[in-house]
C-alpha cells in the first residue's frame, strides 16, 4: 500500500524533502513506518522517542493501523516563546 508522508522541521532537514511516498506492507503500523524510515535515514533514530505522528491529520499512536492512501505527519518537538 502506498502512505504519504509529511516531514516537518528537523525531519524534513535529515530526509530532506517536505513529502514522500512510501510503500508499506498492508496492516503495517505507524511504527513499522518509523523504522522503515530509520532505516533509510538513521539519524531520525534519535528523535524516535520525541516525535508525534498524526494519520489524516490526527494525532495516534505509535500502533495505528495504515490504510492505503493515508497521509502520516512526523511532527517534531517545537520550541520558542
Amino acid at each position: 500500500m502506498n502512505i504519504r508522508v509529511k516531514f516537518f522541521a528537523m525531519t524534513r532537514d535529515i530526509v530532506g524533502s517536505h513529502q514522500q511516498t512510501f510503500t508499506l506492507s498492508e496492516s503495517a503500523t505507524t511504527n513499522d513506518l518509523l523504522e522503515h524510515l530509520i532505516n533509510q535515514y538513521p539519524k531520525l533514530s534519535e528523535w524516535k522517542s520525541f516525535i508525534r505522528i498524526a494519520v489524516n491529520q490526527e494525532y495516534v499512536t505509535h500502533e495505528q493501523t495504515l490504510s492505503e492512501q493515508d497521509e502520516v505527519a512526523l511532527i517534531p518537538p517545537v520550541s520558542g516563546g
